[in-house]
């Protein structure tokens, strides 16, 4: 490929980065490759470089856990490429990122020929995620009400979930208990359910990682 690509790599794992770093440049020729090891230095890059044509997701950084920095990173740079690389390889797990709106999904497990692939793949334009995931249409659906949540939204529902009361989460988001009955009224109508003990269970049934 001849044309110029500005790539961030984001990963908390420098051997990881390495190995991207490498199979990058192994696919993409002349590659302009920055680096991020947490959420907020993701963010930091995406607010200074405008010309960012593909991000590599990690799920599991410093200041992301689950989908949260996916949903994040997709409510605030919604025509942004995303590609989640996971060593979370799970087939529910592939379609909920795929629900959030990821262009694609790498497996960490994958040799350095299969990620040139991959990411050629991608910067092609075409999405890229794994053969034979399966149908789970009651995943599938719960995913798809998940990936209506705005970002507070699901740090609350994390919260919930986590058994923190009204009280203790307004406390850790700094809002006052009135925006949570608000933001938990909304949460419990897209996700088809009546309160927070139903949302819990609904969401342990699943399986579906927050």
């Amino acid at each position: 490929m001849e044309a110029q690509h500005t790539i961030v790599i984001a990963d908390d794992h420098p051997l990881f980065r390495n190995a991207l770093f490498q199979s990058v440049h192994m696919a993409i020729s002349g590659a302009n490759l920055l680096e991020a090891d947490s959420l907020d230095s993701l963010n930091q890059i995406l607010a200074r470089d405008a010309e960012v044509d593909l991000v590599l997701l990690d799920l599991k950084m410093p200041g992301a856990n689950g989908m949260s920095g996916l949903i994040a990173l997709r409510h605030q740079y919604p025509t942004l490429p995303i590609v989640v690389i996971s060593a979370s390889e799970e087939p529910s797990v592939i379609r909920q990122v795929r629900a959030h709106g990821a262009f694609g999904f790498i497996p960490k497990s994958s040799d350095m020929r299969a990620l040139v692939q991959s990411l050629t793949q991608v910067l092609d334009g075409t999405p890229c995620f794994p053969d034979n995931l399966g149908e789970d249409d009651e995943s599938e659906s719960l995913s798809n009400k998940l990936a209506t949540l705005t970002p507070q939204q699901y740090k609350v529902l994390r919260m919930l979930c986590d058994g923190l009361l009204n009280k203790q989460i307004a406390y850790d988001l700094a809002v006052s208990e009135a925006t949570i009955k608000a933001h938990m009224t909304s949460i419990f109508r897209k996700l088809g359910v009546k309160n927070r003990t139903q949302a819990v269970i609904l969401l342990q049934q699943s399986n579906i990682e927050l």
